[in-house]
């Protein structure tokens, strides 16, 4: 069980307004469409280990899945 529509857009909406006026927010999920389409910023961790940070600009499904499956990390060039 999730929560409802409505309710996430709510949420969604507060997010937002947090993140205007400057409060850092950390989210949490493996919902990546939910994650691409509120963050600024992508931190995606794999065995334990932070292997890659996007920026908006960067957003791309496949770059983050494949941080996400360890086939790229942030060291590489």
């Amino acid at each position: 069980r999730g929560v409802d529509v409505g309710a996430r857009s709510e949420i969604y909406h507060k997010l937002r307004e947090l993140a205007e006026v400057g409060t850092g927010i950390i989210m949490i999920s493996s919902d990546l469409p939910e994650l691409i389409g509120i963050c600024d910023r992508i931190l995606v961790i794999h065995q334990g280990q932070i292997t890659g940070e996007v920026s908006r600009n960067e957003f791309s499904e496949e770059l983050i899945l494949a941080y996400a499956a360890g086939i790229k990390n942030r060291n590489q060039h």
